[in-house]
């Protein structure tokens, strides 16, 4: 293992100063992350009060020594509840990525690798029924038929947003597998998922990376959605989506309840957008040498 007296540690950390420099945004980006991130895992710790503790002699009350944030309709500390909804978008976020990821890698693998039926029943039947319709109709109908609960939620997202990752990796698939490293590898007698796992996959991260970045903004924007029409979460639960459902009747006399949780959400979802951007970048061998990587 390197460490950060090897001539290469020097290097990389030029290499992230250049990025910094040439990209302000990507820092900007990961400063948030890192804050999002933090606030979701140390969430027990960090919370000044109980989320979901009701005190309505304290109702409806603005920035305080007592609750920094306010309190809303109920008393509950808002810095708490906020602190807690990014917990819950952070373990919504990963898990429904990683469930798309995984579908969109399986069913666009093999459509991309097999070809020829396999190709057309999964590309026809399976990826272009589901990009027909808009992920969130989607998310919204199975999360209508599931339930309420953050199973029934995660399910309900991943099935909205597996297609497009197996569209993303049956191209890349089909664009890899004809490289002349592959038909070495399938000459010397290498089976099938040995070619797949040991030589295409590792050829295809890079964009799914990036996809894989910029969705979990997408699904925290989503999971909000469903949250804020009652289909997420269900009370008392702390959600960003739920907190701005609950704080619709009192937009004018208590605004501090809607702006807050939807500057959480727009910051969570820009940090996951300019980390995106900023993998693109410095993934890609072009925009590197263009930037002087």
């Amino acid at each position: 293992m390197e460490d950060e007296d090897s001539p290469a540690a020097p290097e990389r950390w030029a290499g992230a100063r250049r990025l910094g420099r040439r990209q302000p945004l990507a820092v900007v980006g990961l400063f948030l992350l890192a804050v999002f991130v933090t606030c979701g895992v140390f969430a027990p710790w960090l919370a000044p009060a109980n989320p979901v503790a009701i005190d309505l002699l304290h109702r409806l009350q603005g920035a305080s020594a007592g609750h920094w944030l306010g309190t809303d309709e109920l008393g509950r500390d808002t810095l708490s509840r906020l602190l807690w909804g990014a917990r819950l978008s952070l373990v919504v976020s990963v898990s429904v990525v990683s469930i798309s990821l995984a579908l969109g890698v399986a069913i666009g693998g093999v459509a991309g690798y097999l070809g020829g039926w396999v190709d057309t029943a999964l590309t026809v039947i399976g990826m272009n029924t589901f990009l027909a319709l808009p992920g969130i109709l989607l998310a919204i109908a199975f999360a209508a038929f599931l339930g309420s609960g953050l199973q029934n939620l995660i399910l309900a997202l991943a099935v909205g947003g597996w297609a497009g990752y197996a569209r993303l990796v049956r191209a890349q698939v089909m664009a890899v597998k004809e490289r002349e490293f592959v038909e070495a590898t399938r000459a010397l007698g290498a089976g099938g998922w040995r070619i797949f796992f040991r030589h295409i996959l590792p050829n295809i991260l890079q964009p799914l990376l990036v996809q894989s970045a910029i969705s979990m903004g997408g699904v925290i924007l989503a999971e909000a959605t469903l949250s804020f029409l009652g289909l997420g979460i269900p009370a008392p639960a702390p959600s960003w989506g739920s907190m701005l459902n609950d704080a619709r009747s009192h937009l004018f006399d208590s605004p501090h309840l809607v702006i807050f949780p939807a500057i959480a959400i727009a910051l969570a979802v820009l940090s996951f957008n300019f980390l995106g951007d900023a993998l693109r970048d410095t993934l890609d061998p072009r925009t590197r040498f263009e930037l002087g990587l």
